[in-house]
């Protein structure tokens, strides 16, 4: 049985970013909460109210009762311990569980008898269980399913989306017994509007979060794949998708470039839980391989008109713009824009990037790319590439275009931001 009840529980919640720092404020909010990131670098930010991430304001920090350490000792006998630590891939696109091990070496050393685990990182069905309850053991010296217990809370949330915040989603729960289960029911319970729903058990909640989006990744692939066929036509996906979005059944998705920590990893966690119990996944990497095609399909389709402008042989000056995974976020962790400028400069062209949100550190370490600092000075381009939709970019002015693209160039709209937009006379235009 857990040592506490809903009301009187402890909390620590290791990992402080995009889903744990959210979450653990929401938390603070009812509950003694200690936030614990061994990042030196970004406690100290948050103790001056700064969130790199963007999601939440300083004055929401500076006003909160979370306690924010970097020391594991000042998580030591905590009642709830909530797990939100990144689960990527290796650069074979295996699951690299190795964070996820790593802090649970370090609750293992915090846990006291009767204390539950729970993880909210993406994992494919039996890591809960499995590994992290393994590594707990060995860690603790104490026995998963008497000793301490185990939950999962896959997150939901959506960075850069103020509507669906975790107070406003359902929350799904889990537990290694009925009694954490309700446990874990009423401590998210407390801070979301919208409910929770308790799973059957771990590994069905495990297998709900990895299909979620696994699916959205499939359902924008099979658009991308649409945009490849209609580009040979000379029809947009855009105008297609908006005539196809008047039917009442209709999904809508949208075309790009699909990164990020989630969508564009969590596929391939599924397809090594296929793999493993001897099952050849088609659909889902068939959906992937589009997916992580689409950045070096955009940049050959653009080096075709360049080529056909007459600047396909040598060095036309191209700006990208927009670096981030995901249009009004800062995140560049898996972004696939990096392909995109890769496969410009392969042909040849000389690539600027500009992005307001990126850190240009990150962008230099992550990618090698230097971002331009000063977009109010750039002209006289023979390309400029929408490829991310921030807001910067999507008020953009005819005017603005025809400061930044030279008299005849060419205007590549990815993301299809500005398609409302008159350009200047002789400007060119391509789309998906």
């Amino acid at each position: 049985m857990p040592v506490t009840t809903a009301a009187k529980a402890g909390i620590a919640v290791i990992g402080l970013g995009y889903v744990g720092l959210p979450l653990a404020l929401a938390l603070a909010g009812r509950y003694t909460v200690t936030g614990l990131d061994l990042d030196r670098e970004r406690v100290a930010e948050l103790a001056r109210g700064h969130d790199r991430t963007g999601e939440v304001a300083a004055e929401v920090i500076g006003q909160s009762t979370l306690t924010i350490v970097d020391d594991p000792a000042a998580i030591s006998g905590a009642d709830v311990f909530i797990v939100a630590v990144p689960t990527p891939v290796d650069e074979q696109n295996k699951p690299d569980l190795e964070m996820l091990r790593a802090a649970c070496r370090v609750v293992g050393g915090a846990l006291r008898k009767g204390a539950v685990v729970v993880f909210e990182s993406t994992v494919y069905p039996g890591v809960t269980e499995d590994v992290c309850g393994a590594e707990l053991e060995a860690a603790s010296g104490l026995v998963s399913g008497s000793d301490f217990f185990l939950g999962y809370s896959p997150e939901r949330v959506n960075p850069g989306d103020p509507e669906h915040r975790i107070e406003r989603i359902v929350k799904v729960v889990s537990g290694q017994t009925p009694e954490v289960g309700t446990l874990l029911a009423e401590i998210y319970g407390s801070i979301t509007t919208a409910g929770v729903y308790l799973a059957k058990d771990i590994k069905t909640a495990e297998a709900a979060k990895v299909i979620e989006n696994a699916q959205r990744d499939i359902n924008i692939a099979f658009v991308n794949e649409v945009a490849q066929i209609l580009d040979t036509s000379d029809i947009s996906v855009h105008d297609v998708l908006e005539t196809a979005a008047t039917k009442w059944n209709f999904l809508d998705f949208r075309p790009g470039l699909v990164g990020g920590h989630c969508i564009g990893v969590d596929p391939y966690y599924l397809a090594h839980l296929a793999a493993s119990v001897g099952h050849q996944p088609e659909v889902i990497l068939a959906g992937r391989r589009i997916n992580d095609g689409m950045g070096t399909f955009v940049a050959e389709r653009i080096a075709a008109r360049l080529s056909a402008l007459g600047t396909g042989g040598g060095e036309a000056r191209v700006l990208v713009l927009g670096l981030t995974f995901k249009e009004d976020v800062p995140d560049l962790r898996n972004s696939r824009v990096a392909d995109l400028v890769a496969g410009l400069g392969a042909h040849g062209h000389r690539i600027d990037v500009h992005d307001p949100l990126a850190d240009a550190e990150e962008a230099l370490q992550f990618y090698g790319i230097q971002l331009l600092a000063d977009i109010e000075a750039a002209h006289g381009y023979d390309c400029v590439v929408a490829a991310v939709a921030h807001g910067a970019y999507r008020s953009f002015s005819a005017e603005t275009l025809a400061r930044l693209v030279r008299p005849g160039g060419l205007v590549a709209d990815v993301k299809g931001m500005w398609r409302a937009l008159a350009l200047p006379e002789g400007m060119r235009r391509w789309q998906l």
